[in-house]
């Protein structure tokens, strides 16, 4: 399989002359502005994000827990998490998972009131969350809820920024395994994963698992070529499922 990118030039063979190659860039959609595509992703600091909800659904369901894992030069460097009052009841299936009751979170802060932490926690961080379409669509829309400012906002609150998601990759770099679920990548890995469906370690768990696919060959090392692998490989994993869902 081929990895990485390259870009059409204007020479006959679509290749550039080698003499200027260095000077090109390719552009590709979803990266976070404040970062080169060309950013090694051993120098790319990050912010893993968790969240737990009342639910599945992000247009009515609420998030009950938020955590954000700041991760530079390759180690955990901050650990920040909130439970937040959803405004409304927590659905038994979801308590079931994470553990968090209506009790625990009714006199906790709403969620536009921890807005302004949240923003200040991610500045200059990319962000990454396992299944990470879960998490971003639940936390845009708190935050449409609570009409935060759209200017300056940090990449992992931007609408138009691609979250790096481990997920994808286990699905390629773990394709034997049973489940490609985060508990079942942490115990393959063997990385910590003390208390599952709780924000902030599910946040740490997946922020290891990525830096141990980091280390995989087939994973390519900058920020350009790893997130454009990851959209062609996110889009032929969703034809794929399709296709074995089809009668």
């Amino acid at each position: 399989m081929r990895f990485g990118f390259e870009a059409k030039g204007c020479f006959p063979t679509g290749r550039h002359y080698p003499g200027i190659a260095h000077l090109l860039k390719v552009a590709v959609a979803g990266l976070a502005e404040e970062f080169e595509s060309q950013t090694a992703l051993s120098d790319l600091p990050l912010v893993a994000i968790d969240t737990e909800t009342t639910g599945r659904d992000f247009e009515n369901d609420r998030v009950v827990e938020v955590a954000f894992v700041v991760f530079r030069g390759g180690e955990i460097t901050d650990k920040r998490a909130w439970l937040v009052n959803p405004e409304r009841l927590i659905d038994p299936e979801a308590i079931a998972i994470h553990g968090i009751t209506d009790a625990e979170v009714q006199d906790k802060p709403k969620f536009a009131e921890i807005v302004p932490e949240l923003i200040e926690t991610a500045q200059k961080l990319v962000p990454l969350a396992y299944n990470a379409e879960f998490d971003k669509s639940f936390i845009l829309k708190e935050l449409s809820r609570a009409g935060a400012p759209q200017r300056h906002l940090p990449p992992a609150l931007r609408p138009g920024v691609r979250w790096l998601d481990p997920l994808v990759w286990a699905r390629l770099l773990q394709a034997d395994a049973k489940s490609k679920s985060l508990g079942a990548m942490a115990e393959i890995l063997q990385v910590e994963l003390e208390q599952a469906h709780r924000a902030t370690d599910d946040a740490a768990a997946a922020m290891l698992v990525m830096r141990e696919f980091f280390k995989d060959i087939r994973v390519p090392k900058t920020y350009g070529a790893f997130m454009q692998e990851q959209m062609r490989l996110s889009r032929v994993q969703s034809e794929e499922r399709q296709y074995w869902r089809m009668p």
